[in-house]
């Protein structure tokens, strides 16, 4: 499983620390670690311009509606990639590492600390999130349901190597349940692949809604 934008990375990594301390909801800018406690699956890209992290508490410690969800914590973009598009691929890649829970994942908007919207997380929303209600404390509930969630596409060059600039190493090895994958590509051939999954998950959005 490969991803056009993500890296795996730990909850200490200081580059990504650097970015977290810039998210709305960091609750001590500066501090080693920016990730709740428990199981969690952080990701950033190569120069380290954005970052997302994919939560999954103990549902028995868990005090709002949405138990035993993935919970996207945090996620970050200052890169040009489209936000909706990354957030496709970062809901997949907790696939590889866990059973996909029954309620998928959900995440939770301030709207007092972001920019005012017509639609609260509309970078979500463009990625299959519908909103779901609200918690105690006012933020808006977005959750993803498994079944619009995507399988990352196979992104092998498409009619050999790619000599691409785009195409060559981006960074190290990422490794998903133990198993090392190869490093991440991105150049225009690899696209149709990624649009055509892409497609599907927003094919299986209108569905839902219907």
């Amino acid at each position: 499983m490969r991803s056009r934008f993500w890296y795996r990375t730990t909850r200490a990594d200081d580059e990504t620390r650097k970015i977290a301390d810039r998210h709305y909801n960091r609750q001590k800018v500066g501090s080693p670690q920016f990730v709740p406690p428990g199981r969690c699956l952080v990701l950033r890209t190569a120069s380290a311009d954005a970052f997302w992290v994919t939560s999954y508490p103990y549902a028995e410690f868990v005090n709002h509606a949405w138990a035993g969800a993935w919970v996207c914590s945090a996620f970050r973009n200052e890169s040009a990639a489209l936000s909706s598009e990354m957030i496709v691929e970062a809901v997949a890649l907790p696939r590889a590492e866990w059973e996909t829970p029954d309620l998928g994942m959900v995440t939770f908007v301030n709207t007092d600390k972001t920019r005012r919207k017509r639609d609260p997380g509309r970078c979500y929303r463009k990625a299959g999130f519908v909103e779901v209600g609200q918690t105690v404390g006012g933020l808006v509930a977005l959750q993803m349901f498994p079944a619009m969630m995507a399988y990352l596409p196979d992104m092998e060059p498409m009619g050999g190597t790619c000599t691409r600039t785009s195409c060559q190493r981006l960074g190290e090895r990422v490794s998903f349940s133990g198993v090392p994958h190869d490093y991440v590509y991105s150049c225009q051939a690899h696209r149709p692949q990624y649009q055509e999954r892409l497609f599907d998950a927003r094919r299986v959005k209108l569905a839902v809604a219907k």
